[in-house]
């Protein structure tokens, strides 16, 4: 069943080089989303910041791996597949998003999430993403830390996949974030949307930079990659929030390797990579957390605290160490979601929000 969402699918005119074309294409996102000129106070001189609001994708708030997921599911479609596999974190958003998309196209969702090691014995619970997957009736697989580090992402794939193969169904494995090379097309596509966007006027007339949170690498891969093929001259930053700027280049140009770009383009000269993961991956610090709430309530904007957040935080520390380099030019921020994260950070924001005095008793002795 696709419910007729899938639909053919006609590539930018610009992307002739790129090998294996996607023909088909499902309809899965609100697009195009908006871009608006984005407020935050005390900017280098003469910079506009505006924001690529890709957490209104729609989808129960799916953010940019709508854009993934609307390749990657028509494959599977295509294919035959009845159920989709795939992987990540306990408050994956790309595991909550997959789930949502397998059942628009009528399909169920395995997941396999990594959690702690006493954790995973127990129920996973109904905080943030697990809530939307469980409503929508996902499989879900847990493993520990531990087992996740020794076996691989790759290796826990295959066998799930092997398991629900003997069981007679036709799985359809999807890695981490969505971020193959076929998913890589999801935001490729989005910067023929962008393009589209600034000739109507919907935001800036031009861009000098393009900056976004990198965790799995697809969406950074697809940005820079449509970037440098469509002629659009912004520099483009990622802000990575796990692993390595080496492991990113590395990934990426495997990536373009499946495009039938190897030995053409090097990564490293389509884009900059940052390393902005703090802590360490999904562990927030209280500077960060505390951003977070000054966008929002500067801004009205909220971010998420594993990417985003992150991200703007990095960004931000940037253009104030060296404001010379971002006076006068024009930025898009893309936001990416996220949000039903948030949650998991409860405790945390806890004493932030208190410590602004904004919560009391009313009091009705008077009326």
């Amino acid at each position: 069943m696709n419910n007729g969402l899938c639909v053919p699918y006609q590539p930018p005119t610009w992307t002739e080089q790129l090998h294996s074309q996607p023909t088909k294409r499902c309809k899965l996102g609100l697009l195009p989303t908006p871009i608006q000129k984005w407020n935050i106070p005390d900017l280098p001189k003469g910079t506009e910041l505006w924001i690529k609001r890709d957490d209104l994708t729609g989808m129960q708030l799916s953010g940019n791996k709508v854009r993934k997921l609307e390749f990657l599911l028509a494959d599977a479609m295509d294919k035959g597949c009845d159920c989709v596999v795939t992987i990540g974190g306990i408050q994956s958003n790309h595991c909550r998003a997959t789930t949502v998309a397998a059942r628009y196209m009528g399909m169920e969702s395995h997941l396999i999430l990594r959690n702690n090691k006493v954790a995973a014995e127990q129920d996973p619970g109904l905080v943030g993403n697990l809530l939307v997957e469980r409503l929508l009736g996902a499989h879900i697989h847990q493993v520990t830390k531990q087992e996740y580090q020794q076996h691989g992402s790759e290796a826990l794939l295959q066998h799930l996949t092997r398991e629900l193969l003997a069981k007679g169904k036709k799985p359809y494995p999807i890695v981490v974030g969505g971020s193959d090379s076929l998913g890589t097309w999801g935001y490729i596509q989005m910067i023929q949307e962008l393009e589209e966007q600034m000739l109507k006027g919907e935001g800036p007339t031009v861009l000098n930079d393009i900056v976004m949170a990198c965790g799995s690498g697809g969406t950074t891969a697809g940005i820079a990659l449509g970037v440098h093929l469509s002629g659009l001259h912004a520099k483009v930053h990622a802000y990575g929030v796990c692993d390595s700027p080496t492991y990113f280049y590395n990934y990426i140009n495997g990536l373009y390797n499946g495009l039938g770009l190897s030995k053409k383009i090097d990564a490293k000269n389509l884009l900059s990579v940052i390393d902005a993961k703090g802590g360490g991956y999904a562990i927030s610090r209280t500077e960060e957390l505390d951003c977070v709430l000054k966008v929002a309530q500067n801004t009205g904007i909220i971010l998420d605290p594993v990417y985003t957040g992150k991200a703007l935080g990095g960004l931000l520390h940037d253009m104030r160490a060296q404001p010379e380099l971002w006076e006068g030019r024009k930025v898009l921020f893309v936001h990416t979601g996220g949000l039903l994260g948030m949650y998991d950070k409860e405790v945390q924001l806890q004493p932030l929000l208190e410590g602004l005095g904004r919560s009391s008793r009313l009091d009705v002795s008077n009326i």
